[in-house]
């Protein structure tokens, strides 16, 4: 039976959509498979972990007969990849085997029933509905998600708190050490039928997923917030995911209000300078020293070898010398994800939080805690 006749790449990308969430083990083999539902010239193609789903439509394929059918989504992946970029492509579905033929290549793959695959329900139409452009809320996404935390005991920690409120779409993120906070407008104020605040935290696979799919671009990404799941709608592509019941913490109380000493640095020589001093750290514990003074910042690391690695910068201070030690690696970080000229840090004392923020931009906040070094 004839399923379709279409090109490599009319095929290839919208399984790519979908397949990036499949897990390669599973203790359900249906899981290691994507859906694939054919009507009339549309073909649908739907992945799920049971905690996430990704679904996505194409159109333009021609002929075949209507048919739901599962087939291993790397496998089939493997093959497309491994084809030309203009090959032409039928799929043929017999006695329970998937046949893709391409040219003189051929590949039969084994099936499940489409009437097992598991599938997430998406929450009805109430609930909170934003409206936000895809390339805003990436780039939201990227100044906050490395803050996460990763197999954390605290498994609210393992993702990333979304709140909107009024015109306003905030994110935070934090792993206990470091705290990373984005503030961004919405299309349209917040659409909810019972309150004009919503939260919501969803896992840190779902970001992930959401950050490499998005497109840089101004088209509308729709959010629906609803019970204990989230739907995410932009271009073909509609992401449902299950969200993290969990209390976050009160971040507000993180973020230091009254540090007195200010220094502004350029990004770029900054983020050059630590990753040099990053060289020669301790490979377990990552520290550096800042030593603030008079003119000038020299960022000093040693590691268990008595290796020592010292690297100033020329700053605008006058004060009196603060001596604090980082994690590297937490610097690094927030630097590689910003893309604004100048940082500002306000600093308190050797054993306080520094405050990280954008000049004249009140919608981001870094807070890292120091270290002892």
């Amino acid at each position: 039976m004839l399923l379709l006749t279409t090109t490599r790449d009319a095929l290839l990308a919208p399984l790519q959509s979908v397949a990036g969430i499949v897990e390669k083990r599973h203790t359900l083999p249906i899981l290691s498979n994507v859906l694939i539902e054919k009507h009339a010239d549309q073909l649908t193609m739907l992945a799920t972990d049971i905690e996430i789903q990704i679904r996505t439509t194409t159109g333009g394929h021609i002929g075949g007969e209507d048919a739901s059918i599962t087939v291993g989504a790397r496998k089939l992946q493997d093959i497309l990849r491994a084809l030309p970029d203009s090959a032409e492509i039928s799929l043929t579905l017999d006695d329970k085997r998937l046949t893709v033929k391409a040219g003189r290549s051929r590949f039969q793959l084994q099936t499940l029933p489409a009437a097992d695959y598991p599938r997430l329900n998406p929450p009805e139409d109430a609930g909170a509905r934003l409206t936000i452009g895809q390339r805003a809320f990436k780039r939201q996404l990227a100044q906050v998600a490395y803050a996460m935390a990763q197999q954390d005991i605290r498994y609210y920690l393992n993702g990333l708190l979304l709140i909107a409120e009024g015109s306003e779409l905030r994110m935070v993120a934090t792993d206990g050490h470091r705290l990373a906070y984005a503030a961004s407008d919405l299309d349209a104020p917040l659409d909810a039928q019972h309150a004009q605040r919503t939260e919501a935290i969803l896992p840190r696979k779902t970001v992930l997923e959401l950050a490499r799919q998005l497109a840089d671009s101004d088209d509308p990404l729709e959010i629906l917030l609803a019970g204990n799941q989230a739907v995410f709608r932009f271009g073909p592509i509609e992401l449902v995911t299950k969200l993290i019941d969990g209390k976050f913490p009160d971040y507000e109380r993180v973020i230091p209000t009254a540090h007195p000493k200010l220094v502004s640095f350029a990004r770029q020589p900054l983020l050059a300078a630590l990753q040099r001093a990053a060289i020669l750290t301790n490979e377990k514990f990552r520290g550096v020293r800042m030593v603030l003074e008079d003119g000038v910042l020299r960022i000093v690391s040693t590691n268990a070898e008595q290796e020592e690695a010292m690297d100033e910068l020329e700053i605008d201070y006058q004060g009196d010398k603060l001596d604090i030690g980082f994690n590297v690696t937490y610097l690094l970080d927030v630097l590689n994800n910003l893309s604004s000229e100048t940082v500002d840090w306000r600093f308190n004392d050797g054993n306080s939080s520094a405050l990280i923020t954008l000049p004249g931009n009140e919608k981001f906040k870094y807070v890292v805690m120091p270290m002892r070094i």
